[in-house]
């Protein structure tokens, strides 16, 4: 089942001089992959992944989340839909320092009027599931960059959503937390069947996809899938980024741990 598709999909942004940041992308995300998006800085990733988002609107084309058109809906029934449908992981976090850990969780859940009982079990559900059963009655600035960051998935994840975007989960966390979270990621895309989208510049976040697209100059330009070794898609993957343009050949000798 499609969960994600997107059909010569354009964006253009208007203003003294007309910036093309997407032209004629077109990809399916089946239901239950894990596909992450890479490319060189202003490559459209960002741009992709807001309209994905729901955040922003195409120039044309046409993109699908689960059969539907979220850009013909009002402006309340998109607040739904994107609510309902969608979990969002930023580098930031985006956590409210005012709330605990807990109630930053279960958020998504307060807003839809979920009834108390219902919201509890599945707090306690996710937070036993990402491993911070114990620290929910803590704040924000009380627990380290990695345990914010698996708050945050939690919250993303807690009402189930059909597609859950990450938008460089690790970009603000050591190697060992990044680490972390991404196997977290990938227990999730494995035992729950979450469909993930991971806009990344970290070659061993993207390791852990079951593919990779590569985006250059706002266009689709490669695919690569990781089959059964993990260290050779890793190496792929660092290898194409050097041909991209990138910092790859830093990275190169390293090893997946």
């Amino acid at each position: 089942m499609e969960m994600l598709r997107i059909h010569k999909l354009s964006k253009v942004y208007e203003g003294q001089v007309l910036t093309r940041a997407l032209a004629d992308i077109s990809l399916v995300i089946e239901q239950g992959e894990f596909v992450g998006i890479m490319g060189p800085s202003g490559s459209g990733k960002t741009t992709l992944l807001n309209m994905v988002a729901t955040i922003d609107a195409p120039s044309a084309g046409e993109l699908l989340i689960g059969g539907n058109n979220p850009f013909r809906l009002g402006k309340n029934e998109l607040a739904r839909f994107r609510r309902r449908n969608l979990g969002f992981v930023f580098q930031e976090f985006n956590l409210l320092d005012t709330l605990t850990i807990a109630e930053n969780i279960v958020l998504p859940l307060t807003l839809d009027n979920v009834k108390l009982r219902e919201m509890e079990a599945k707090l306690q559900e996710v937070a036993d599931k990402l491993g911070i059963a114990d620290i929910l009655r803590k704040r924000t600035y009380e627990v380290s960059g990695g345990q914010r960051q698996r708050a945050a998935i939690a919250r993303a994840v807690i009402h189930a959503p059909s597609l859950l975007l990450a938008d460089e989960p690790t970009g603000a966390l050591d190697s060992r937390s990044s680490r972390t979270v991404m196997e977290l990621m990938a227990k999730l895309n494995e035992t729950d069947g979450t469909t993930t989208m991971l806009v990344t510049h970290d070659p061993l976040a993207a390791s852990f996809c079951h593919r990779v697209l590569f985006i250059k100059d706002g266009r689709l330009y490669n695919e690569l899938h990781r089959g059964d070794n993990r260290q050779t898609f890793f190496q792929s993957i660092l290898d194409m980024l050097s041909f991209l343009g990138g910092n790859a050949h830093e990275l190169s000798p390293v090893r997946v741990p």
